[in-house]
């Protein structure tokens, strides 16, 4: 799974990557800070199915704290973007092209509306971020029709002559964007377009076909970010307003940053997500960091129930992709040969079943199938059984 980072240049992408990956990325005030792609793991969080059984997790992968179970995804922070870039503007194309493998996009936005259109500082409240979410859903439709019509009069040409089906030969088309031929067939039949006149097909016609496919392929969450500058609260609400059914969430990267980074040096105890946070270590505290960590729990923990960040990351996953996180485990063992208990946690797609389940875990264990045990109930399972947020399954197979 591949989460991408977006937004225009200079509003806290950088800081919301490093918020979310601890990576060690350039953060700058200035246009373009980041170049070339920054690639990192994050981690989303799910209660633990360590709780249920009254144990403690060991995890392979990610962490687990207080039963709550820290699973990785992928994230990737591409250069900003500023309009016009699908013309080739700014860091224009190479951006874009840099997004085809996301699963699903993070678009981090300045709700504070103190950077221009061209990523340069201003006062707060002197832009309009309503703007930002505009233009950059543009810029992604023309990316995408520049993708659709590459070679669109030969691509045309051919599907009438050989009288191809239109939705199958899209499909191959634009494959590298995760365009399925269900998904062509379903966006050419909502559009009403003839399937049989595709050379008839105007340039508004394929621009609908290429916001439509982009809003399948690579949905997004905005992370209304700098939350605690004043009037950004305000530009929240208006916003929230102007777009309904937008998902969107108040944060401020800084300060999650601030509370990773302290919570790494070991002066608070802080479980990403959560509202509060317990100080370690007063006396190893500057004046400075005790003033920020004061303002951090007044203004943003306690005004908005977290710094967002990893709320951001959670409804990317388990909202907008719907996955589910699934346990492997057995009914009279929870270990595996190593003693670790509950050591994995998967993400599984939406309806994923039992039997999707045993090939995610081996290719053998899904040719082999017999049954799936629900661990927690002990229920024996068929292959059809469609698996649920925290499941711990046992996969039965011949040998």
């Amino acid at each position: 799974m591949l989460i991408g980072v977006v937004g225009k240049a200079n509003v806290g992408k950088s800081t919301f990557f490093k918020a979310a990956t601890l990576a060690e990325v350039l953060i700058a005030n200035y246009p373009f800070a980041t170049i070339k792609p920054n690639s990192g793991v994050g981690y989303v969080k799910v209660p633990c199915a360590d709780k249920f059984f009254n144990t403690q997790c060991n995890p392979r992968e990610g962490f687990c704290l207080e039963h709550n179970r820290f699973v990785p995804v992928q994230l990737l922070d591409v250069a900003g973007l500023v309009p016009g870039a699908h013309e080739g503007k700014g860091m224009g194309n190479q951006f874009l092209d840099d997004l085809r493998q996301a699963d699903v996009l993070i678009h981090v936005v300045d709700i504070s509306g103190s950077v221009n259109d061209k990523g340069e500082p201003i006062e707060p409240g002197g832009y309009d971020p309503a703007k930002d979410i505009l233009f950059l859903e543009e810029e992604l439709d023309f990316w995408y029709l520049r993708l659709l019509t590459k070679g669109w009069e030969k691509f045309s040409r051919t599907v009438q002559q050989t009288k191809a089906q239109v939705y199958r030969a899209l499909s191959s088309h634009l494959s590298g964007l995760g365009v399925s031929e269900e998904l062509a067939k379903e966006t050419i039949t909502s559009l009403g377009l003839p399937e049989g006149e595709i050379e008839r097909w105007s340039e508004d016609d394929l621009l609908m076909i290429a916001s439509a496919l982009r809003k399948k392929t690579k949905p997004m969450i905005l992370a209304c970010n700098k939350i605690d500058v004043p009037g950004a609260k305000e530009n929240f609400l208006r916003i929230q307003k102007q777009f309904p059914g937008r998902l969107m969430v108040p944060c401020s990267a800084e300060a999650e940053l601030a509370l990773r980074e302290a919570a790494k040096g070991n002066l608070i105890n802080y479980i990403p997500g959560e509202n509060h946070f317990e100080t370690v270590h007063a006396e190893k505290l500057s004046e400075k960091q005790k003033q920020a960590l004061a303002f951090i729990n007044d203004t943003i923990l306690s005004a908005f129930g977290s710094s967002g960040v990893q709320e951001v990351l959670d409804k990317a996953v388990f909202e907008i992709l719907n996955c589910a996180a699934i346990f492997p485990g057995g009914v009279n063992k929870l270990e595996d040969q190593y003693g670790r208990r509950l050591p994995d946690c998967y993400l599984m797609p939406s309806q994923a079943t039992a039997l999707d389940f045993a090939f995610r875990l081996h290719t053998d264990f899904g040719k082999n199938f017999i049954r799936a045990i629900d661990v927690k109930t002990k229920k024996t399972v068929g292959k059809e059984h469609l698996l649920k947020q925290g499941d711990v399954v046992e996969i039965v197979a011949n040998r």
